[in-house]
């Protein structure tokens, strides 16, 4: 997938001790014609310096990462969109694997499987877990670098503009158009709140929240408990 097939989308706030290195592993993808748009939520620290030094096209944008994806889409001049947290590394060849994975048009969307990186062992089987529920409802994370077609996203409406579980409900706007694509390549993704905040303690409150979602709590409340 080269020239203008693939546009990443990535939002940044406060990234600049890890955004060289996200970049970095990008420049393959980058070399043979990807697009990749920096989406800055006002960071600040220098990381929208220190990533349009590495080659992105960085936007000013509102703060929130689905407020942020949007803006990075609308620049994006890509068939495909894929949204990239900064912390999380691609597989190789990332690009023709969604290549491959919409080609036939039965699949608008889809995901990656997903290693979180961390010393506690717990962590492998958090990922397994995450992939597997995401096979079985359909539902992906931003963690799991979502792609989808130009298309897709625009008869989706996007991300919605809410502060938390913004991926899980593009997730059911996208399941209106197809299942997801759900690759067995993994990208790597940083396990840095689980090990700040204790693994135990994090899985408890996100499937608190979580479960509060599926109640009808609204986003705004659940971005406070998050935080």
């Amino acid at each position: 997938m080269a020239g203008p097939g693939l546009s990443i989308v990535m939002p940044v706030l406060n990234e600049a001790a890890g955004i060289g290195a996200a970049l970095r592993a990008l420049a393959p993808l980058l070399a043979s014609g990807a697009e990749l748009i920096v989406a800055d939520g006002g960071s600040s620290d220098d990381t929208a310096v220190l990533a349009q030094a590495g080659g992105a096209q960085v936007i000013a944008a509102p703060r929130g990462r689905a407020l942020q994806m949007n803006a990075g889409a609308a620049q994006a001049t890509g068939d495909v969109l894929l949204f990239l947290h900064a912390d999380t590394v691609l597989p190789a060849s990332a690009d023709a694997l969604i290549c491959n994975a919409l080609a036939d048009g039965s699949k608008v969307w889809g995901r990656f499987d997903v290693r979180i990186a961390g010393r506690p062992v717990m962590l492998r089987l958090i990922a397994a877990l995450m992939n597997r529920r995401s096979r079985w409802t359909g539902i992906a994370t931003g963690d799991q670098a979502m792609f989808m077609t130009r298309s897709a996203f625009e008869t989706a409406g996007g991300f919605p503009a809410q502060p938390l579980m913004e991926d899980i409900e593009m997730s059911r706007r996208l399941l209106q158009l197809s299942r997801p694509v759900c690759l067995q390549a993994r990208v790597q993704t940083s396990g840095r709140r689980w090990e700040s905040r204790g693994v135990w303690r994090t899985i408890l409150l996100m499937w608190r929240l979580r479960w509060a979602y599926w109640r009808g709590v609204a986003p705004e409340r659940l971005a406070e408990l998050y935080r």
